[in-house]
């Protein structure tokens, strides 16, 4: 593919990689916005409140340990076959397990069968969304050039946020249309079966898009080197050998970003609803808005890391994530709204300025036949320690201590993890992708020529 044809096909490719990741988001954010809201009674109602909402944040937390099995397994294929298939097959399997979560009878209908099915769900779509971000964003850094590859692959990172937006917006809609008697009986269910309708637009858009060039070439170098019977290792392998350290440069960058995202948006509506007792709209309008912001502000911070690199703009918003922890919960403390409104905004600002250089920096890091795999198991492994168990250890702490100083001052050690990884990093701007890959190719045909 030539130059010019790849980049008249760029906007088609970001704009299916973002409808694919916000349909996905969705899906997944819709569980974690439940999880706070609505699974601690309807799927765990002999228990306390407080304990309702752990129980259903610790399924919540469950479906993070499927995603670096799903990272392995895409990440193996995506490298070998290609990443458009396997974009594929990720979103038919999200949108497929968060429809059959609408249609899971709750507790008191079969009692603990339900949770148990809800789990299982849980697991599939971890196993799907782990395939997902490392295909979509290297889907589009590959097919742009290193001059604006971080406003181009920051798009992707915008499904986040318009996931999180589409979520919770329908569910703030049927909690307007509804009292909380028939919202907890059945409205909570039609948001999740509208993933199916999601799911068809999202499919039709994605087999629309051509796949990466640079993977293209890569595949057919690899072709010669099987036909010069040089054998080829598998993309695993091959990443663990050459690029562990920038395996666990990628873990440490996503700590501070994985931890705060998920105490801003899922732990922070358990909180005003079952700690501070506000009504369910305050927190879910303030999440509302603020994604919004959100959104409109990723490319500017990727842009922005075009500039002056990734690390700077990345480092800023870890340094200011971990200062911001502890104006947070004062200010939801205050029960005002527009407090709580800046609370949430301010966070997913200093948020966006890590999540948005992440895309293109971790593709950067890796050659292209590892790259689906080095970025996925490093983004998904690290969620395993981040996300995943950041609103369950957040309420733990919320209902040992009844203060949230320590989980202000969880994040913050969160932020230094992060500062640390950053600051052992190279500086990726501006890496020609293709470069990297017959780097990548030298080094393979020497460790060939050595074992031979």
């Amino acid at each position: 593919m030539t130059s010019s044809s790849t980049t008249s096909t760029l906007p088609r490719v970001v704009a299916a990689s973002l409808i694919g990741t916000t349909i996905e988001w969705y899906d997944y954010f819709l569980y974690g916005s439940c999880a706070a809201l609505v699974f601690g009674h309807v799927f765990f109602p002999k228990s306390d409140p407080l304990t309702g909402t752990l129980l259903a944040f610790l399924t919540y937390a469950i479906g993070f340990a499927a995603r670096p099995i799903g990272a392995l397994v895409f990440g193996h294929y995506g490298d070998r076959l290609g990443r458009k298939r396997l974009l594929v097959v990720s979103l038919l399997m999200m949108g497929g397990a968060t429809a059959l979560i609408g249609c899971v009878p709750g507790y008191d209908s079969i009692g603990v069968s339900a949770p148990v099915l809800l789990t299982v769900l849980r697991l599939v779509q971890g196993f799907a969304l782990g395939g997902e971000w490392g295909g979509a964003v290297l889907l589009v850094s590959e097919h742009g050039d290193a001059r604006r590859r971080g406003f181009w692959a920051s798009w992707p990172q915008g499904g986040a946020p318009a996931g999180n937006l589409l979520a919770v917006g329908v569910l703030d809609l049927m909690t307007r249309l509804q009292s909380d008697k028939e919202f907890l009986a059945w409205g909570w269910r039609v948001p999740f079966l509208l993933s199916a309708v999601l799911v068809a637009v999202g499919l039709w858009i994605r087999l629309s898009v051509d796949e990466s060039p640079l993977f293209q070439e890569a595949l057919a170098r690899a072709e010669r080197r099987r036909a010069r019977e040089r054998a080829e290792q598998p993309p695993l392998v091959s990443v663990l050998r050459h690029h562990w350290k920038d395996i666990l440069v990628a873990m440490g960058a996503r700590m501070a970003e994985n931890i705060s995202y998920y105490v801003i948006t899922t732990f922070v509506l358990a909180y005003c609803v079952d700690h501070l007792k506000l009504p369910k709209d305050t927190a879910l309008n303030a999440v509302l808005i603020a994604s919004a912001i959100q959104f409109a502000l990723i490319p500017v911070f990727g842009a922005l890391s075009d500039r002056v690199g990734r690390k700077p703009v990345y480092l800023a918003g870890a340094v200011a994530t971990g200062a911001w922890a502890w104006a947070f919960f004062g200010l939801l403390d205050t029960r005002s709204f527009p407090a709580v409104l800046l609370a949430v905004t301010v966070g997913l600002v200093f948020h966006s300025a890590m999540y948005a250089p992440q895309a293109a920096f971790f593709a950067e890091l890796f050659a292209t036949r590892m790259r689906y795999s080095g970025a996925s198991i490093g983004a998904q492994f690290a969620s395993v320690a981040a996300g995943a168990p950041a609103p369950l250890i957040a309420t733990a702490l919320l209902a040992h201590y009844g203060d949230a100083a320590p989980i202000s001052l969880y994040v913050s050690l969160a932020a230094v993890v992060t500062v640390l990884a950053l600051l052992a990093a190279r500086e990726t701007r501006g890496r020609d992708l293709a470069e990297a890959e017959a780097e990548a190719e030298a080094d393979a045909g020497a460790g060939a020529e050595a074992t031979a």
